[in-house]
């Protein structure tokens, strides 16, 4: 609330801008997804870390010099973001609108998720092997050997944990930090994403970006998980769906990860977790859930339902708050 009072005092906006915004960002990623034509400021994330990562990565302090790389960019997105629309604010009303809305929309990915998340079903019931090509390209451990099953599960697995890196996360931060603070999101979301790994490489230079993501993620993590879990065991009048949350969602490599994958688990009734492949290095995650049956298409349909009912709620929430921030300034 003190956030959005913040932002229209700063930026001498419309009462109703932020609002609008939200919606227009929204619409613009339910109805286009991240269309492959369109650039996008991920992209160019990437590859300032890779510049950085490439020139810095060796020698000594490595930590100390991939949290300053890690740190900066991030500082340097927010603090430039935010001059940018303060003056286009003070210039025309609709220019902030329009350039807040586009930032919205780029860090939204609940659509595009949804989608390849379907993809990865359909192509497996086509071959395993395409399954395998297809959940390639949204998780990062090696796929290389999954079975159907596992392939399935990685597909979910990545459907829960996205939700709050995607959807619920970005959405956070807009609340706190206006469009600034969501596109730094990203940027945090991206360092760790690639330099975020304990492997002999990114072990040191990485640790700074690994830690940053899992304070920027701690509340969105948990937010999510109960954005999730409350529909279900209101529908289904179960309680017991908290507990199963509260003890699964630690069983985790990350401190946040574990919670919108128990959520999800939970829901499904099925396990998730366990060993993985990352850069030819086996992980020994503990599992997630207790019960090991075989996942199926009519799985995926149902975490879809799950996920975008969690999105429509956060969207009402962040909406909510926006309006009756305004009536107050």
């Amino acid at each position: 609330m003190l956030s959005v009072i913040m932002l229209e005092y700063l930026f001498d906006i419309s009462a109703y801008a932020l609002p609008i915004t939200l919606l227009a960002g929204w619409l613009l990623d339910l109805l286009l997804g991240d269309p492959s034509w369109l650039p996008h400021p991920v992209v160019y994330f990437g590859k300032m870390i890779a510049w950085g990562e490439k020139r810095l990565n060796h020698g000594k302090h490595r930590k100390l010099k991939g949290g300053i790389l890690a740190i900066g960019l991030v500082l340097l997105v927010f603090f430039l973001t935010f001059f940018i629309l303060r003056l286009l604010a003070s210039v025309n009303v609709i220019l902030y609108v329009l350039l807040s809305s586009i930032i919205i929309f780029y860090c939204l990915a609940g659509t595009t998720l949804i989608h390849e998340v379907r993809d990865v079903f359909v192509a497996l019931d086509r071959s395993l092997e395409e399954g395998r090509q297809q959940v390639a390209r949204i998780v990062g451990r090696d796929t290389k050997a999954l079975s159907a099953q596992e392939v399935r599960t990685a597909a979910l697995e990545t459907l829960a944990e996205n939700l709050s890196d995607g959807v619920i996360a970005p959405l956070f931060w807009l609340l706190l930090l206006g469009p600034a603070g969501m596109l730094a999101y990203k940027m945090v979301n991206t360092l760790d994403s690639m330099l975020g790994y304990r492997t002999e490489r990114y072990r040191d230079f990485g640790c700074v970006a690994a830690r940053q993501d899992d304070v920027f993620n701690y509340i969105p993590a948990r937010l999510t998980a109960l954005l999730m879990i409350l529909p279900h065991a209101i529908a289904n009048h179960q309680s017991t769906i908290f507990h199963f949350v509260r003890a699964n969602g630690r069983n985790h490599a990350s401190p946040n990860s574990g919670y919108p994958e128990a959520s999800l688990a939970g829901i499904l009734d099925c396990r998730f977790g366990g060993p993985h492949e990352y850069f030819g290095q086996l992980f020994d995650k503990p599992f997630i859930g207790t019960n090991p049956r075989q996942l199926t298409t009519d799985d995926m349909k149902k975490a879809v339902r799950v996920n975008r009912t969690a999105e429509v709620l956060m969207l009402l929430l962040t909406a909510t708050v926006f309006v009756v921030g305004s009536f107050l300034v």
